[in-house]
């Protein structure tokens, strides 16, 4: 059995929240801050996110949480959704769950008939970068964002 073979890719539940925050915040303290916008969606995803018309997956290995994903819904925008806050665990990182993440949230996306997929992210995280350009994402410009710390922000028309 190959390492992808016992991921699992499934819905959010409220069970996952802890992961949700943990997995993100984990990641974000290491390389920038956290900021207020980190602290609305992380604390309160069902709220932030799912009752507004969005959506979290999240990866499971043999059961455990290792890795997630969100698909934030942008309202008056050029951009019907906004992939944001994929985060896997380090112990986790390696396994294409990242990937597969994204994969299945360009789905998810084009399911609810989406047409273009927006990102905001930083190039010093190389790695992240990497897969949303594997995945399609081209660079834009000119795009406003509630970050501090964003200095790339990409699209993938669907």
């Amino acid at each position: 059995m190959s390492a992808t073979e016992k991921i699992q890719i499934v819905d959010y539940n409220d069970r996952y929240q802890s992961a949700f925050r943990d997995l993100n915040a984990a990641w974000i303290a290491k390389y920038f801050e956290m900021e207020d916008s980190d602290y609305q969606l992380l604390n309160n995803p069902r709220q932030a996110i799912i009752e507004k018309g969005g959506y979290i997956l999240v990866a499971l290995d043999n059961g455990k949480p290792v890795g997630v994903c969100a698909l934030v819904k942008l309202d008056g925008d050029p951009y019907d959704f906004e992939l944001a806050k994929l985060a896997v665990a380090p112990e986790a990182q390696g396994k294409h769950i990242g990937s597969q993440l994204i994969e299945a949230v360009i789905a998810k996306a084009r399911e609810q008939g989406a047409k273009k997929l927006y990102i905001e992210s930083h190039t010093s995280l190389k790695p992240a970068i990497h897969l949303y350009q594997k995945a399609g994402f081209k660079e834009i410009t000119d795009h406003p964002s509630s970050f501090n710390r964003v200095n790339i922000q990409m699209e993938l028309t669907l």
